[in-house]
């Protein structure tokens, strides 16, 4: 997202539509959206925001919403930028029962294992899947308080994130049971690693480079495309020396080179989200990208998907 997010349980961004008339996308829980035009609401999907008052740009928002200032690109971002950027296409080969409660924020593979964490104050856990079948081996819950988000291991430490409250855990991978905790600046998003450092998203366009004794901020990365920002960096994932990224408010998987921050390739999941959607109606975003990395197969899902699908990638 263009500049700092708002630590407002809900969010919103200035849309000019063609008419230029003002409207404005207001963000809840992380996934739910409200589009208010001119003094009410249009239209609303799984919001999850706290009640309160406020007004922007003459409309009347709704309760606890309040204007991001400075933005101008309306959301969702406006990617790809490039034509000369490579498209895929990902075709399904396999796939898992996954659960359709689940609001996904972070999925990953180790040591033959398939992990989750999902978010929503109240209903967020950590979860250690069957790989092979989807089925949960064991889970832990957080506090009420609490919205999950990324997720990922490094050694024998797992690390897992929350969205606003600049807390996360360290946690035994195999019990998930809570060793340690740490802190952050800002928003948290998603993780994953390289097998040292840790990698960090938090809702903009850059990614923080973290080394994990200690949580230190060593580097970040500034994602582009086209020498344009590509902001709402999401899930991330680690892919045979490629960062691979979410664009939330996208069906659309970035392949970005970690040591340049370019976006090297688009991944459409558009039609996979399309078949979720028709399978349960209260699907919301593609969020969740893993790598198997002892089968060579990469697996993506979302929030509330029926089913963790395994990809192929086809050159468009």
């Amino acid at each position: 997202m263009s500049g700092a997010m708002h630590d407002d349980d809900v969010e919103a961004r200035t849309v000019t539509t063609s008419s230029s008339r003002a409207r404005f996308l207001l963000r809840g829980a992380k996934g739910g959206l409200v589009l208010a035009v001119g003094g009410g609401v249009l239209a609303a999907a799984a919001c999850g925001g706290d009640d309160g008052g406020g007004s922007a740009g003459g409309a009347v928002l709704p309760p606890g919403m309040t204007q991001i200032p400075g933005t101008t690109e309306a959301p969702p971002p406006a990617v790809p930028f490039s034509p000369a950027t490579p498209r895929y296409a990902a075709r399904e080969v396999g796939s898992v029962p996954h659960d359709p409660d689940a609001f996904t924020e972070g999925l990953f593979v180790h040591d033959g294992a398939l992990y989750e964490s999902t978010g929503l104050e109240g209903q967020s856990d950590v979860r250690r899947m069957d790989l092979a079948t989807g089925r949960v081996l064991s889970r832990v819950e957080l506090p009420a308080q609490y919205f999950g988000e990324g997720i990922a291991v490094v050694g024998d430490r797992l690390y897992q994130l929350t969205w606003k409250d600049q807390k996360g855990w360290v946690r035994d991978p195999e019990t998930l049971a809570p060793l340690d905790s740490f802190s952050y600046a800002g928003e948290g998003w998603s993780l994953t690693t390289d097998g040292t450092r840790l990698y960090m998203s938090d809702g903009t366009s850059r990614v923080r480079v973290i080394d994990p004794q200690g949580f230190r901020v060593v580097r970040t990365i500034d994602v582009t495309e086209a020498g344009r920002p590509v902001h709402y960096v999401n899930e991330l994932e680690w892919v045979k020396g490629e960062l691979w990224a979410n664009i939330w408010l996208k069906d659309l998987v970035a392949r970005i080179d970690p040591a340049t921050g370019n976006v090297v390739g688009w991944i459409d999941l558009g039609p996979l989200a399309a078949a979720a959607r028709q399978a349960n109606p209260k699907v919301d975003v593609t969020n969740g990208i893993a790598y198997d990395a002892a089968s060579d197969r990469v697996l993506v899902t979302g929030k509330y998907w029926p089913k963790i699908v395994e990809i192929e990638l086809v050159r468009q």
